[in-house]
Formats: C-alpha cells, sequence, structure tokens
C-alpha cells in the first residue's frame, strides 16, 4: 500500500483520518503543523499528503507549494482538506499545486475514495 503524510491540527479529525486509511492498510505519518508537514514531505517522501488548509506554522497550501518547488518531493500527490469552499479559494490552492479536495465536513468514505483515486493515479 501506500504511505501516506497527513496533516491536520485539529486531533479529532486526525485520528478520523489516520483510523480511516490506516484500515485500508496504507502506511501513515501525522503532523499537527504546517511546519513538520514540510519537514516531514521532504524527510519521508510520501505517496500523498492528506493536508488541512488552516494549520499553525505554515498553511496547507504554502506546504504545497513549497513542495511543488522542491527538485526531489514535486511529485507528491497532494489531497487538501479545507472547510473554504469558495471558487477564488481553490483556484488559490490549485495553483499552489493540490492536486483534489475535500470540503469539511466530509464522510469518510468520501475521503477514501478520493484517496483511492489519487494513489492510482500517482
Amino acid at each position: 500500500m501506500a504511505r501516506i503524510l497527513i496533516a491536520e491540527d485539529e486531533p479529532d479529525i486526525l485520528l478520523l483520518v489516520e483510523r480511516r486509511l490506516a484500515r485500508d492498510g496504507h502506511e501513515i505519518v501525522t503532523a499537527d503543523n504546517g511546519t513538520d508537514a514540510l519537514r516531514l514531505a521532504l524527510d519521508e517522501r510520501p505517496d500523498l499528503l492528506v493536508v488541512d488548509w488552516m494549520m499553525p506554522g505554515l498553511s496547507g497550501v504554502e506546504v504545497c507549494a513549497a513542495l511543488r518547488a522542491h527538485p526531489d518531493a514535486g511529485t507528491t500527490r497532494v489531497l487538501m482538506l479545507t472547510a473554504r469552499a469558495q471558487e477564488s479559494d481553490l483556484a488559490a490552492a490549485y495553483e499552489a499545486g493540490v492536486d483534489e479536495f475535500v470540503i469539511k465536513p466530509f464522510r469518510p468514505g468520501e475521503l477514501q475514495q478520493r484517496v483511492a483515486e489519487l494513489l492510482d493515479r500517482a
């Protein structure tokens, strides 16, 4: 299965996402802020980064942009979890390199489906 980095600052959501994706057999690494998420993404080279938009330190968009700019990590798939669903927000995130979104609140099955689709594209 895949190695997935989950970056989420809300403990309940982090635990939900972690358990759901681990149940599918994925290897999970977690971070609770954007700064640690970027460091782990560069060190661990996950197949997929599931990142919250609004976190302490770097935002999810900033993490994604930094990954896309890095020569060795630019191919990591990025799924953003966010409550921000305005077209301008989505456009800014896509411009930073986000591959897909899951809008909060979300159904765990929807998250699993999006993860599977992104991993299939990789």
